[in-house]
């Protein structure tokens, strides 16, 4: 199923200042960028066929994968000067980068890679910054199931704030968590079918506008998760998963769970560990 990824913002609340130019998929988390922890999550379920709607920063991107080096998180075996990869990450996998404008809308991102999954019964799309160790295909299996024409993932609220409740006399009736309150919010994975196609339209928005659209007339599923997830909209987010990282709390990596049983890679020739 093929992976529609919006990674062409501004980003402007993970940028150190102006003369920041890096885009927000490519902050690092270990010694790989974020884009690469989403794709590598799609790819452990299956789905290795990437569509990039890039916008600001997208030499960053694009460089990164046409210099892209597979020995920084593979083994592999120097033998009589030639490399030899043990494992690859990227090798069967298929990118598409389109640049699809700095200032597009999610939707016109979307609109303008029609193209690219036309025919197709569904496709899934992500904003390229959220990370999750939800099960991908018990997501396309449900919406499916319920013969919806999309579906988002939705997550209780992640907010550390609280809601006050104040009377009009200016009393406080009320205190509670925002994390306790009965709400989710959009988790920024979708499952979308052909019929999203049809509506979209100039410079709308995904969610409000298309997604919107499917609520008011009962398609669009929502697909409840309650395990990790987190966003990197921040400084401070992308801190957190970086320090997590470190010590080994990788939630997300569910490719380090596999099978210690299965068979490794066949080995691949390289003439250099940069390719």
């Amino acid at each position: 199923m093929k992976v529609v990824l919006f990674c062409g913002g501004y980003g402007m609340r993970m940028r150190n200042g102006s003369e920041d130019m890096i885009p927000k998929p490519m902050q690092m988390v270990g010694p790989r960028p974020l884009i690469w922890h989403v794709m590598r999550y799609y790819a452990h379920f299956g789905h290795k066929d990437f569509i990039l709607c890039l916008g600001y920063g997208a030499a960053h991107i694009k460089n990164y994968f046409l210099t892209y080096q597979e020995a920084i998180s593979n083994d592999f075996i120097i033998r009589d000067g030639q490399v030899e990869l043990i494992q690859s990450d990227i090798s069967d996998w298929s990118i598409t980068f389109v640049d699809t404008g700095p200032e597009s809308a999610i939707g016109e991102r979307l609109r303008r890679v029609r193209q690219f999954v036309e025919g197709d019964d569904y496709f899934l799309a992500n904003y390229a910054d959220v990370l999750t160790d939800a099960p991908l295909n018990d997501m396309i299996d449900e919406v499916k199931a319920a013969g919806a024409a999309a579906s988002m993932m939705i997550v209780p609220p992640q907010s550390s704030f609280h809601c006050v409740e104040v009377n009009d006399a200016g009393s406080v009736t009320g205190i509670t968590p925002v994390a306790q309150l009965p709400i989710w919010e959009n988790g920024g994975f979708f499952v979308l079918s052909a019929d999203v196609l049809e509506l979209l339209t100039e410079n709308c928005d995904l969610v409000e506008d298309v997604c919107g659209k499917l609520a008011s007339e009962d398609r669009l599923y929502g697909y409840k998760h309650v395990g990790f997830w987190k966003p990197a909209d921040t400084f401070k987010e992308r801190a957190e998963l970086e320090a997590g990282y470190l010590r080994g709390d990788r939630p997300w990596m569910l490719w380090e769970k596999a099978d210690p049983e299965s068979p490794p890679a066949p080995l691949a020739a390289a003439a250099t560990p940069s390719r």
